[in-house]
């Protein structure tokens, strides 16, 4: 029997800062069989994408991402924050609900013409997603789709406005508020 993956997700008020809604996945993370059935549903979706790849922001795009691509039978390539990847890389500078920051990710991490799914734990403004997304077609890949555990809504977020040009998966819709 399907659990409801809402029940694993709790908001964290304030953090991290004053005025935001944090939704913590880590008590779904800490329950296996919830754990499982969200990382089976991403891959679920990853198949009929038919995705070559998983690449996963950093840190809990990792989280989800490194399972997901197991189930799938292919490889996890990092996304990474500044001065983490040790060889040639690609970046991309992108906003967030709450500042700005940088991706990184190798080279060599996707191939031209390989399709990938890109796996976060939310989506908010869509802001982390895009920069992946832009890094994946930079180095030829094709973003076979966007697969998220928890997607919010309300307060100006429109992450869905911002991948519109891709296909999106979202486990669950929660509001921001």
């Amino acid at each position: 029997m399907a659990l409801n993956l809402e029940d694993y997700v709790a908001a964290i008020p304030d953090f991290p800062k004053k005025g935001i809604l944090f939704r913590d996945v880590t008590p779904m993370v800490q329950d296996p069989a919830a754990f499982d059935q969200a990382c089976e549903e991403i891959a679920e979706f990853g198949r009929k994408v038919k995705a070559d790849i998983v690449i996963g922001p950093e840190s809990r795009g990792f989280i989800f991402g490194c399972p997901v691509a197991v189930k799938m039978g292919v490889g996890f390539a990092p996304v990474r924050k500044p001065g983490k990847l040790p060889r040639e890389t690609v970046s991309c500078k992108y906003d967030l609900e709450y500042g700005s920051n940088e991706v990184f990710m190798h080279k060599d991490a996707v191939k031209p013409g390989q399709r990938v799914l890109i796996v976060d734990d939310l989506l908010a403004t869509g802001g982390t997603a895009k920069a992946a997304a832009q890094m994946v077609e930079e180095l030829g890949g094709v973003v076979a789709g966007c697969a998220f555990v928890v997607e919010l809504y309300g307060n100006g977020m429109d992450g869905r406005g911002v991948l519109k040009n891709y296909e999106v998966c979202s486990l669950m819709k929660l509001s921001d508020n």
